[in-house]
């Protein structure tokens, strides 16, 4: 699918990037209690800008309130139940700890285990094929926009 067929699709999911330099570059991630490793992402609700959607997400799924939003990595068709997935960078105001839990409620409530995946180094077993993609969209967008 080339660029302008891109512009065209609407986003029905919204993925939160939090980035930090800590020798590498790592991105937000956490373990699902029941599927694996994963990034924080969510639908898109009626009337709100993904942008939107995606720091409501990252506050739902991890407990964590983004300060300011930063670059649009643009949207990702992972060829997964029709989802079209929209990235944004969200900064935070302090420095984030190395791991944590978050009890989210969605789904009747989980713990999620928070940690950090180095962006240059191959993703751990545990995690979905999706999930895989979009961690190779970020780490393109990412070193493309020098974010």
């Amino acid at each position: 699918m080339d660029r302008l067929e891109k512009e065209h699709l609407i986003p029905t999911k919204a993925c939160p990037v939090v980035l930090r330099r800590a020798g590498t570059l790592d991105v937000l991630a956490f373990e699902h209690p029941l599927a694996g490793f994963q990034l924080v992402k969510g639908s898109i609700e009626r009337g709100e800008s993904p942008a939107a959607a995606a720091a409501r997400e990252l506050l739902e799924e991890s407990g964590v309130q983004a300060s300011s939003m930063g670059a649009d990595l643009g949207i990702w068709v992972p060829e997964y139940q029709g989802q079209v997935w929209s990235f944004h960078v969200c900064q935070v105001s302090n420095p984030l700890p190395e791991h944590w839990v978050h009890h989210a409620a969605d789904d009747g409530g989980h713990d999620f285990r928070f940690f950090w995946q180095p962006l240059s180094q191959p993703v751990l077993d545990g995690w979905h094929r999706v999930f895989r993609g979009a961690l190779l969209f970020i780490a393109e967008r990412v070193l493309t926009k020098r974010c």
